[in-house]
């Protein structure tokens, strides 16, 4: 059986934005994480789009072709937009239209909705900021933290980072300041011991479901698709790897590492020492 948390050509997918509660620039970004999974054919924007600090929706819900849809905010305190999304949510789900849906926000509000949809047989993912709370991420089959996701500042080509010498004094020019450092750029985090602790321990159970051959080996894809169902949010990014082969790789006193990805295919098989503590 193929695994909910892997790309289908055949899943469409209902992508619904609370934009009271989402990061309008990172629009792009997010559309790249839900179709890693299905297709995303239904695209919704639920706000008060009358509000000022909504303005800056406008543009990009027109470059992504999203509709927006008007939630009046009825009395002050009360979150009526995720009434609407919730609703919404619901009529799609009866309708038999799509077989996911991405749910863009990091309100626990939203826990309930996501287990209702997993218990009719579909695909739910989540994306929100490293503070949502854990109800709401493990009621997902995938969640993707926003802070993983490519930053607008990190967007930028390095030719557009001009510094200006400036002058110091007669015939002296102060040097020119060092760009900063994007996170991006920052080392990884796996070095850090407690974290290798935490990691080493998630990809144990991983390796406990996940299916292995007669001598312990586990095909990469099938291991990663072992976190996920442990860990909903787990994401190599989030410990300062691209990809999981390559966190993989930086832990060769604890994982044994075979074959190689040829043309897009991964053969990569993985497997545990066996005196790993």
């Amino acid at each position: 059986m193929e695994s909910q948390s892997t790309f289908n050509p055949e899943r469409r997918i209902a992508m619904l934005i609370d934009g009271d509660n989402a990061q309008h620039s990172l629009l792009k970004q997010m559309f790249e994480e839900a179709s890693r999974y299905g297709e995303v054919t239904i695209r919704r924007a639920y706000g008060d789009w009358t509000q000022p600090n909504l303005a800056n929706w406008r543009p990009v819900m027109l470059a992504h072709a999203i509709q927006p849809i008007q939630q009046w905010r009825y009395t002050t305190g009360k979150n009526a937009t995720d009434s609407a999304l919730i609703i919404d949510a619901m009529d799609i789900l009866n309708s038999g239209t799509v077989q996911g849906f991405c749910i863009v926000s990091s309100d626990s509000d939203y826990t309930r909705l996501c287990t209702r949809i997993r218990e009719s047989g579909l695909f739910v993912m989540g994306i929100g900021r490293m503070n949502t709370p854990e109800a709401f991420v493990n009621a997902c089959n995938v969640f993707v933290y926003v802070e993983n996701l490519p930053q607008p500042d990190e967007a930028k080509a390095p030719e557009e980072i001009k510094p200006q010498p400036a002058v110091k004094g007669p015939g002296e020019v102060k040097k020119p300041e060092k760009p900063k450092t994007t996170a991006a750029a920052k080392k990884p985090v796996a070095g850090n011991a407690k974290t290798s602790k935490k990691i080493l321990n998630l990809l144990r159970r991983a390796f406990d479901i996940a299916t292995q051959d007669d001598e312990g080996w586990v095909h990469l894809g099938a291991l990663g698709n072992a976190l996920q169902r442990i860990e909903p949010s787990f994401d190599s990014r989030t410990y300062g790897f691209k990809s999981l082969s390559l966190l993989i790789k930086s832990m060769p006193d604890q994982i044994i590492v075979k074959g190689a990805k040829k043309t897009g295919t991964s053969t990569i098989y993985v497997r545990l020492k066996e005196d790993t503590p």
